[in-house]
């Protein structure tokens, strides 16, 4: 027999990148949780535009964020910290790099979330091309921007300039502000910019509801986003092994702190979205309930692994306690008509988590401390730096589209639907507006599309046979 020699830490550095491998292939589960949720509250006219859009933004996303975007990140970076010079080389150098190829894929995962976010905002009026140029500058310049400041090292990490003079890095451990709030902020100044659906608000003002098509599919990519976020916050407690002295240790402290703050958060969302919308409305809301689910999951992205398991529960209950309210500001106050309300859900919900982070400071032992005055100035003056940056790198971008493309269609393709005008599909053929035909009959009513036509059942059953 021939003892094998073990590196312990080999074997940690493979179980750590098998592990995120496996992580990141839960965060792209969330592509169709995106799809689901915002084909669902949608005009059945809208879906096939908004199930087109969001494969773009993976597909073009992964395609530039591979090319430009990663090495973006990597020059803010450089650019935004003292003492770092700027080295294209070393910036772009994961490019021929195959052991680099699995971190790049880790990122680009994140960076197709915030892209994806964007397209909730403006579904039913914008302009496909335009989108396509929209999604590419987010996964290009906007997200890996934020990503420079942040987690490469620049000027909000405590190598940076601003974590420097404070003595503190920013933390924002999976991306409430660097993914969600980006997304959520981009997305309602892109819904501006584009302006209402027509139908939105009347000549006073007033908003009036345009209810999706389906509230089945809006819950079930709820539930489908909820099972990958447990890849996007567990799967950032990256170190499942450490090595140390030839010897291996699990890091299951860690990975539990994360995952109960994942979960109580997410819990903590729904009930008091649910609580608050059953006051408003006189009934619980499945759709609010579900919007506050997501609030939670993102009030706590960026804390979980800093606060206590009450404070992740707390930051969950304030995020979905505020999703309707709101979002009614949003829209009654502001005039804007962000569709998916991605503004309530990951932008304010973001900014919120993240700003409290070291009001529910958690130690080493799971006991509870203030983190401290200077970590509550960063985590603000973070939030106003990525907040600021995104709202007037998302202007110019919009901007230009408008330029080159125009941001809408025109009233005549938003009254046909986007399906047909931007693509020439309907996802739902069988209720085609304006079409007349034979269907299932069901209990012998119309049946009415998005369109307002009338869709007659003329089948009768009678001992299995039609009539």
């Amino acid at each position: 027999m021939i003892p094998l020699q073990i590196d312990a830490g080999a074997i940690a550095s493979g179980v750590n990148n098998v592990w995120i491998l496996v992580v990141c292939f839960l965060i792209f589960f969330m592509q169709p949780g995106f799809a689901l949720l915002e084909a669902g509250q949608v005009r059945a006219k809208n879906v096939g535009n908004v199930l087109m859009k969001n494969m773009t933004d993976w597909t073009l996303g992964v395609l530039v964020f591979f090319i430009i975007g990663a090495g973006v990140s990597s020059i803010v970076g450089m650019l935004t910290a003292p003492g770092a010079a700027l080295d294209l080389g070393s910036a772009f150098a994961y490019i021929n790099d195959p052991s680099s190829y699995i971190g790049w894929f880790f990122g680009a995962v994140f960076a197709m979330t915030a892209a994806t976010i964007v397209s909730g905002a403006v579904a039913g009026r914008m302009k496909f091309t335009a989108y396509v140029f929209v999604a590419a500058a987010m996964t290009s310049v906007i997200y890996p921007v934020v990503t420079g400041l942040t987690w490469a090292g620049g000027l909000l990490s405590a190598d940076g300039f601003i974590g420097l003079a404070l003595g503190v890095g920013y933390l924002d451990f999976a991306g409430a502000t660097v993914v969600h709030m980006v997304g959520g902020l981009a997305g309602l100044v892109g819904a501006k910019m584009v302006g209402p659906r027509k139908t939105r608000f009347d000549a006073s003002g007033n908003s009036q509801p345009i209810p999706g098509h389906s509230m089945l599919l809006a819950v079930l990519g709820t539930l489908f986003l909820a099972f990958g976020w447990y890849g996007f916050n567990v799967g950032t407690q990256a170190t499942v092994l450490a090595a140390a002295d030839g010897a291996l240790s699990f890091n299951g402290g860690a990975l539990g702190q994360v995952v109960l703050n994942t979960t109580l958060g997410m819990g903590g969302g729904a009930v008091a979205a649910m609580i608050v919308s059953a006051s408003w409305q006189g009934k619980p809301d499945p759709l609010w309930a579900a919007n506050g689910l997501l609030a939670g999951l993102v009030a706590v992205t960026g804390a979980v692994p800093h606060v206590t398991w009450w404070g992740g529960l707390l930051l969950g209950l304030i995020a979905g306690a505020l999703v309707l309210p709101t979002f009614r500001w949003v829209v009654d106050s502001l005039g804007i008509d962000d569709v998916c309300g991605v503004f309530v859900v990951h932008g304010s919900a973001g900014a919120i988590g993240t700003i409290l982070i070291p009001v529910f400071g958690v130690t080493a032992a799971g006991g509870y401390t203030f983190l401290g005055v200077n970590q509550l100035i960063m985590q603000v003056v973070g939030v106003l730096v990525i907040g600021t940056w995104t709202v007037l790198a998302t202007m110019v971008v919009f901007g230009i589209a408008d330029v080159l493309f125009g941001l809408r269609v025109s009233e005549e393709s938003e009254e046909q639907g986007l399906d047909r005008s931007e693509h020439g599909i309907s996802a739902y053929p069988e209720f085609v507006p304006s079409e007349r035909r034979e269907g299932v009959a069901t209990d012998g009513s119309g049946v009415e599309t998005d369109g307002g036509d009338e869709i007659r059942f003329r089948f009768r059953f009678r001992y299995g046979e039609q009539k």
